[in-house]
This record gives structure tokens, sequence and C-alpha cells, in this order.
């Protein structure tokens, strides 16, 4: 067994704190990992609070994980010692459904094993990457094979880079598509990104008319104040695919509008309370589709990867020490981070040596 160093929370209404567990025993199709990088998703908030009425405590959040492979089991053949490796959303699923057959995990009929908060449909907890280290199958490790320099920046990919990769792939966004991405956050900003090295002539749309220089940077080719009627009306009919990242409720009428025909917007934030129900006509008059899409499946998830790397894709971070990560949390919640935390473990390895 692995003993273990983490920040848990022990309740929603609880701050993060020390917390030490075992880690299962290195098995014949285990891949043991020295944690040296986790992001900090917004689920990992939503979580530790019980936003989404589902925590299992204690919570020690965390699936945006990078790190050294430091033991591997007998029938490992992917990874070796000192090898780099990642771990996403999900550590386990059923294995035998038709989603996991085609290599679709996330929506495995018999739920997913998430990272942190065990089985989707119920079952016991584990234990995410606010860690030092972690036992993971292999077939649910990620080779890593960015330049060292970019690791931290890196993790954020195994969660807002697959999110954002999924749908733009699986609808086919690419050259001569003309696609909107609806919010410049954690999420938006990988969108922006990956749509623009996918060839996309890419429209960003954010609330904040502060963000448009920085849209520009990071690939969008224009960018919309989605508060201003007279910069949407222009864009009216005008887009083949939208990707709405934004995670609280909001109009998504506004942004049904601006789809052509068979258009698609897609969702895949995640809010805590419903959205207000789009028009119907807004959807049959031009045969437009709202769609959801959650993360992506392992072999999907190595081509985000892949993909990344190809283009120096990383993701726009500000490094913390996990000592810090209460006051990340309410950072996060204003939207102040640009654009992702990272939390560097050598703060929780250099804590637990003094201790």
């Amino acid at each position: 067994m692995a003993k273990t160093y983490s920040y848990a929370a022990q309740g929603s209404k609880d701050l993060l704190k020390p917390f030490t567990f075992e880690r299962r025993a290195l098995g014949a199709d285990d891949v043991q990992i020295d944690i040296l990088y986790c992001g900090v998703c917004h689920s990992d908030l939503h979580t530790v609070r019980n936003e989404w009425h589902n925590t299992l405590y204690p919570s020690v959040p965390g699936h945006e994980i990078v790190g050294r492979v430091t033991a591997v089991g007998a029938n490992v053949s992917k990874f070796k010692v000192g090898d780099l490796a990642g771990v996403g959303c999900m550590v386990d699923s059923c294995q035998h459904c038709a989603s996991c057959a085609e290599g679709e995990e996330q929506y495995c009929e018999n739920g997913f094993t998430g990272t942190y908060n065990g089985p989707v449909f119920g079952g016991e907890n584990t234990f995410g990457g606010y860690s030092d280290n972690i036992v993971v199958k292999e077939k649910f490790a990620l080779r890593i094979s960015h330049d060292n320099a970019n690791l931290a920046a890196v993790a954020p990919l195994l969660c807002a880079g697959i999110t954002t990769y999924s749908p733009l792939h699986h609808w086919k966004v690419g050259p001569g598509k003309k696609v909107g991405v609806v919010g410049l956050g954690g999420l938006g900003h990988m969108a922006v990104k990956i749509a623009h090295a996918m060839g996309a002539h890419v429209v960003l749309f954010t609330t904040s008319p502060n963000k448009r220089e920085d849209g520009l940077r990071l690939g969008a080719d224009e960018v919309v104040v989605s508060k201003n009627p007279e910069e949407m009306t222009k864009f009216a009919n005008t887009l083949d695919f939208i990707l709405n990242t934004v995670a609280a409720p909001h109009d998504l009428d506004a942004f049904l509008n601006l789809l052509k025909r068979d258009g698609t917007m897609t969702l895949v934030g995640a809010p805590d309370s419903p959205h207000p129900s789009p028009s119907v006509f807004n959807l049959i008059f031009k045969r437009r589709s709202l769609a959801g899409s959650l993360i992506g499946g392992i072999q999907e998830t190595q081509e985000m990867l892949d993909f990344c790397a190809r283009h120096g894709i990383v993701s726009d971070i500000e490094m913390i020490d996990i000592q810090n990560i209460n006051a990340a949390y309410e950072r996060m919640i204003k939207g102040d981070v640009k654009y992702r935390f990272v939390i560097d473990m050598d703060s929780l390895k250099k804590e637990v040596k003094v201790a």
C-alpha cells in the first residue's frame, strides 16, 4: 500500500486541509505515478462544496494530473519507470458495454469511475490528484509527449483540453467552418486555441469587453461582446457550430439565433441550476440542434494530447502552492485567473518533509 499525502475537504463547509490515506497496492495492470502537477477545475470546487449534491467525503479533488511513473505492474507494456504520464477524469469503466467497446468510456452505460468521488452510479470513494501519488490502471493512464518545460501547463489538457477537443472533433470542425466559442475561461480559452489549430474561423463571444485583446491573442479571428445587441445581430445565421463553455445559467436563444440552418450548439459547461428553456422555434425553423458533450474517451484523450503536442498547445496557467488552494477557489469564483490554476505538487512534498 502506498502512503499518500493530500489535501481534502471533510464536509461541504470545510476548507481543504492536509489528509493522509493509503492508495491500493500496485496490481499487475497498474501504473504508479508520482504527481508533479495537478490542474484546478471548476468541477473540483463544485464537488468539494457539494453543489451537485453527490459528494463523498473526505473529498480529495483533482483530475488534471501530470506526473512521472515510479512503478509498473507485471502486465504493463505501454509505460516504464521514468516515463511521463497523465491521468484525466476517469480511472475505470465497465469495459463491456457498447460505449466502452467503442472507446467512449465517459458514456459507460454502467457508469465510469471518476478519478475522484467514485463511480457515477454510486460506490466506493476515489481520491484525486491533490495528492503526491496515484495508482491507476494502465488503460486509463495517458502518454505525455510535450516538452518538459511545459508540463505544468499540460495538466489542464486532461480535462479542459479534452472537454473542448471532443465536441470540436465530433462535429468535424476544421477549414471552411465558422465556429463560435461562448465564454473565455478555463474551457473557453482552450476551445479557442484548439479550434484555431483545427483550421476553423473562430468567433469568440464574451460578456467582457476587456477580453477582446486576449481572445485575439489566443487565436480568435473575431471577438464579439455578447451584451452588445448590434454586435450579436451581425452574426445571425452565420455560424456552423457553437461550443458553449459557460457554466452559469444564461439565455441560449441569443446564441441559437447565430447558427446557420443545420447548425449545432453544444454545451460543455455544467451550471448548478438549469438554463432557461430555449424557444422551440429557434430550433425547428432552421433545423438547428442543441447538444451536450462530456469530456472524451481514453483513446480520444490520447489523440487530443498528441494533437496539442504537435501544435504546441498548452493551457495558460497560474501556478500555485497547494497551501493556497482555498484562496484559489475564491479567486476562481470571481473569474480572477487567466485561465487555469495548476498546483505545483512539490509544495505538498516540502510540507510533508517539514512535518
